[in-house]
């Protein structure tokens, strides 16, 4: 092992002897400091320790190129400190080398968990590849703080973007960091999204359909020129699920003796089982069946599932005068006519396979009729006179 006093006039002639790859030369001032000299002529000054287990290790300080002796011995003396501490250096930095980046994270671990469950992962891959990643996929995730988060929420309102897609942006960091926190992933400890609010949209489109609406739209569909329409929309509306578990729902899927119905692939990733009213019943049992189909709402002329029927649908709404309902505001009103019926939101939330009540929250709309009946309850409770005039 070959030791010197390190000077700069040292560092600039020493070389690596003939025959050699590269020789460590030890600082004869302070022990662990030392120069590795290769032989291709560069020069690197490290320091070599044994860490509170008893394991040598050793860490790079600088190239000789860019630090001076001194200031690389300067650097040497607070690593040796922290050792003296009973701290690993060594332990540290190669933590921090772990950590990912976002765009890192986004690729090795996020997209293909999403991939594995969720039916809208491209909707995610595509914010994350307009939105997110330009912002973030540079930063390593224990870089990320709520500022940041703040900052490219509002930013993107400023350049324009719609409050929805702003929010969508915030809600996908949101999951992807706390998927991050679950994951023990390096570096992160706390999700920087947390408590950053979501834009108020006032615009956002809330549409109920009354009793009467309905009534009039079912009409409508039973006229309709597919013949399957008279059992999808009623089925959208007595059950309060999504149109595509509705199309893609199965015969086997089905235990009417227990009336329930069990979605295999819902938008959470897991099955969710739906409770089927006497109606529903009703409407299951109406629905002509094909032999060897076992989709239950097969387009009859391909005996699979509808990729689409919007211009069926498109034309019964229209003919009915409800030209401004969509599809999904039939689960909007299936929620608005339990909560009426005066359901519980958690009983609510149960049957939608909402994961989070303040999601079920915006279903959840009450009639005018409702609150008048509510607000009537206070009086019958304290039955104050007034006198009239």
């Amino acid at each position: 092992m070959a030791k010197a006093q390190l000077t700069p006039k040292f560092i600039r002639d020493v070389a690596c002897p003939p025959g050699k790859r590269r020789i460590d030369v030890f600082d004869v001032d302070l022990s662990g400091f030392l120069l590795e000299v290769r032989e291709s002529g560069g020069k690197t000054y490290h320091v070599r320790y044994r860490n509170p287990r008893g394991v040598v290790k050793q860490i790079k300080v600088g190239s000789a190129k860019v630090l001076k002796v001194e200031e690389a011995r300067k650097q040497a003396q607070k690593i040796l400190a922290q050792v003296s501490l009973g701290v690993d250096p060594g332990e540290e930095k190669a933590a921090l080398k772990a950590v990912p980046t976002f765009a890192e994270f986004a690729a090795d671990r996020y997209m293909p968990f999403v991939k594995g469950y969720k039916r809208s992962w491209k909707s995610d891959e595509s914010y994350l590849r307009h939105h997110v990643l330009p912002a973030f996929g540079k930063k390593y995730l224990d870089e990320i703080n709520k500022h940041d988060v703040i900052a490219f929420h509002h930013g993107m309102r400023a350049k324009g973007y719609a409050l929805g897609t702003c929010n969508r942006c915030l809600i996908l960091m949101r999951y992807a960091m706390n998927l991050a926190v679950r994951w023990e992933i390096p570096g992160v400890t706390a999700n920087p999204t947390k408590d950053v609010p979501l834009f108020e949209n006032p615009n956002m489109k809330e549409r109920f359909l009354s009793q009467e609406e309905v009534q009039t739209l079912y009409e409508a569909v039973c006229r309709s020129y597919n013949p399957m329409l008279r059992y999808i929309v009623p089925m959208l509306i007595l059950t309060g699920a999504r149109k595509r578990e509705v199309l893609d729902a199965k015969w086997e899927d089905f235990d009417l003796a227990a009336r329930q119905w069990r979605i295999p692939v819902t938008k959470a990733g897991k099955p969710r089982y739906v409770p089927l009213s006497t109606g529903a019943l009703h409407l299951l049992a109406s629905i002509p069946r094909r032999e060897g189909c076992p989709w239950a709402f097969a387009n009859p002329k391909t005996g699979k599932p509808y990729l689409s029927f919007f211009y069926s649908w498109d034309t019964a709404r229209t003919q009915a005068g409800l030209a401004d309902v969509r599809i999904h505001d039939l689960r909007h009103s299936f929620a608005s006519f339990l909560v009426n019926a005066g359901r519980s939101l958690y009983e609510v939330q149960k049957i939608l396979g909402h994961t989070q009540v303040k999601t079920t929250q915006r279903y959840a709309h009450l009639s005018q009729g409702t609150l008048i009946d509510a607000a009537d309850e206070v009086a019958k409770a304290v039955p104050l006179l007034i006198a009239a005039e």
